[in-house]
């Protein structure tokens, strides 16, 4: 039986997050290899509808790699794993949580190994989110 092992987490309100409108979806997905498309498909359908596809990519690449490593280093066998997406005027913010209680850490993969780079992916900085569209 899946137990759900987090509460959603509250819409921040940071200084930089203008008065305009918040959009926001939440999805829990259960721990299993459909995971990662899951998440892309979410994040796809989100952002599709919002009418803010200028980095949808990039964004499904972010979804994809946070869902990975949910799934590989987090979310326990019976475990979930929240995606969650929210959007500010033109500030976007992507969350991927799971079940596991420990810290992300980033490393430094080896030049031959496929795997190892989740972290350094996510973390280069893609300016500007979601471009000057209003």
């Amino acid at each position: 039986m899946s137990r759900n092992p987090f509460k959603e987490p509250e819409t921040p309100e940071p200084d930089h997050i203008g008065s305009g409108s918040i959009e926001h979806r939440a999805m829990s997905l259960a721990r299993r290899e459909h995971t990662a498309p899951a998440a892309r498909g979410f994040i796809t359908e989100a952002l599709t509808q919002w009418q803010r596809t200028e980095r949808i990519d990039d964004i499904r690449l972010c979804a994809s790699e946070l869902a990975t490593n949910a799934l590989l280093h987090g979310a326990s066998e019976d475990g979930l794993v929240l995606v969650r997406i929210e959007l500010h005027d033109a500030l976007l913010r992507l969350e991927v949580h799971d079940s596991g209680d420990g810290t992300p850490t980033m490393r430094e993969p080896q030049a031959t190994a496929d795997d190892g780079r989740g972290l350094l992916l996510i973390s280069a900085e893609i300016t500007p989110a979601l471009g000057d569209v209003p």
